[in-house]
């Protein structure tokens, strides 16, 4: 039998709902198991037991009344650094940093308080959301907790080992050019980065989001009709709209499929990596869906632009660091960024019109298509030592926690 930390959200609803588990275990199971697992993982940051035992028992009270106050009552739940809870300081993975407690619960802490959620702190993230590891300048080095000489992923590094170490069920992160999708790949757990503007986030950003990171697709679909629900302080969120995002079953009679396995830059794809998404192909083929394969779409002008785009615009964020403060940052973001110091205008316009333009690809690609399966093309926008760029393909039961962290 799963311990308790293993549980899904769905699970622990469920048990809460019978009254045969209550939110304070379960808090109490997960909190122990991240005690142990921490000395090595370093997934976590700002872990608040004291607010979360509080949080729990509340809702066990509400449960033993039958009066759950939303969605997610007594379910555990961490976010992002980068998303504001009140009162934790928001490091940005950086030692540069100042570390002034955030004045106001971010969106999609708001939202998860409102559905009773537990939340139980935030996740790591390397500095200033600029690799695809798990390196920063002021946390520990956070790692995949399935194999712990191999990086998580990035820049949403601690959600991703969290949830696939067990850090209770429901994980937020952030993205814009993969820091979701790239660390849930490497853990081997489900992420989603919904579309720009479904979920309302603190510092809107264009393509920035947040989503969920999850050890099953039912869980990040429970979070997901949370997360999306409105607020005005996004002024570039979606308006409200009902989606059921808990209704998963769905005909695959004569659905479109296209099958990219080679995004046309980047590195090549593993074999084996192909060779799974193939099967995928496969499967939904099999179940009536129609799968063509479908060409690279993004050339190397695109990718070039793109990223000198965002040499300037992370250079233009170490601004606002002194010179002191500068020294603090990983030497190898300062120097990607300084290539940027010096664009002029019309330069940046150019690059950033790149980014339009693999916007436009990617509409007239995927056209004929209803869903596109690939293997995610990455190119970092920095390259971190080797070491921590080695992603792991090995995978396990999601229901099963990683072998390094004690109490298994």
């Amino acid at each position: 039998m799963p311990t308790l930390h293993q549980l899904g959200a769905h699970e622990l609803l469920a048990a809460y709902r019978s009254q045969s588990l209550s939110p304070v275990e379960v808090l109490t199971d997960v909190l122990a198991h991240i005690a142990a697992c921490e000395p090595t993982l370093h997934a976590a940051y700002a872990v608040d037991d004291v607010t979360a035992l509080a949080a729990a028992q509340s809702s066990e009270r509400r449960w033993q009344r039958g009066e759950p106050i939303g969605l997610l009552d007594g379910v555990p739940a961490m976010l992002k650094e980068n998303i504001a809870t009140l009162g934790v300081p928001i490091p940005l993975g950086c030692a540069a940093s100042d570390l002034v407690p955030a004045s106001a619960d971010a969106p999609p802490a708001a939202r998860l308080r409102e559905a009773g959620a537990v939340i139980l702190g935030k996740t790591t993230m390397p500095d200033l959301g600029m690799l695809s590891s798990g390196l920063s300048s002021f946390h520990p080095l956070t790692r995949n907790p399935w194999d712990l000489r191999l990086t998580p992923g990035g820049s949403s590094a601690g959600a991703a080992a969290a949830a696939a170490a067990g850090y209770g069920p429901l994980q937020v992160g952030t993205d814009i050019g993969g820091s979701i999708r790239l660390p849930a790949g490497w853990c081997g757990v489900f992420g989603l980065k919904p579309s720009h503007g479904r979920v309302p986030i603190g510092a809107p950003y264009p393509a920035r989001v947040a989503g969920p990171i999850t050890r099953s697709v039912d869980d990040a679909a429970l979070m997901m009709a949370v997360l999306s629900q409105p607020d005005w302080r996004d002024h570039m969120s979606l308006p409200a709209e009902h989606i059921g995002w808990t209704q998963l079953d769905r005909d695959l009679n004569g659905l479109r499929i296209g099958l990219m396995l080679d995004a046309g830059w980047g590195l090549p794809p593993e074999p084996q990596v192909a060779a799974a998404i193939t099967v995928a192909a496969r499967a939904f083929e099999a179940a009536g869906a129609f799968v063509e394969p479908l060409a690279p779409f993004v050339n190397r002008e695109m990718a070039d632009g793109i990223d000198r785009f965002w040499r300037t615009r992370a250079w233009v964020d170490l601004q606002s660091f002194d010179a002191e403060q500068r020294r603090r940052v990983l030497p190898f973001i300062v120097e990607w960024a300084e290539g940027g110091a010096h664009l002029t205008g019309v330069d940046v316009m150019r690059n950033y019109h790149q980014t339009l333009a693999m916007r436009a690809a990617t509409v007239a690609a995927c056209q004929p298509f209803d869903f596109v399966l690939s293997r995610r093309s990455h190119r970092s926008w920095l390259s971190p030592p080797s070491f921590l760029a080695r992603p792991t393909t090995r995978r396990g039961r999601l229901s099963t926690s990683p072998t390094p962290c004690p109490s298994t």
